[in-house]
């Protein structure tokens, strides 16, 4: 990932949002830019609180530790163990991964799948 990117997220996203985004795996972390960059494109009067919601909307997979082939092994056999519903579970854990360093709800709406319409619309881009 480059430099400029992280400085990106990191002008977007609170100190303790950063940090949880620095302990997703780097895929995540790769995708996560991807979709923050194709949301303001989608959305380009988006706040901060929304492009950050953006960022984080997989931020809960970290919970799980799987790595790509057992996320693969997961999506095919469903939520059989433990860290399987982690996996399956991610957005609710990424809410309450969220609420408890204080975001912001519309944030916290984003990661859980909850949000507007308008919102999810660009997510979902």
């Amino acid at each position: 990932m480059e430099e400029i990117e992280r400085q990106w997220v990191h002008s977007v996203l609170s100190l303790g949002e950063f940090d949880l985004w620095n302990k997703m795996m780097v895929q995540d972390r790769r995708h996560s830019v991807l979709v923050g960059r194709r949301f303001v494109k989608y959305r380009p009067t988006a706040s901060h609180v929304e492009i950050a919601g953006a960022l984080l909307h997989d931020v809960g997979k970290s919970a799980s530790r799987l790595g790509t082939l057992a996320r693969v092994f997961a999506t095919l056999v469903g939520p059989r163990t433990k860290r399987l519903r982690q996996y399956h579970n991610h957005e609710n854990i990424g809410a309450e991964m969220l609420r408890s360093i204080g975001s912001d709800e519309i944030t916290i709406s984003m990661v859980e799948g909850s949000c507007v319409s308008g919102l999810k619309d660009a997510l979902d881009r």
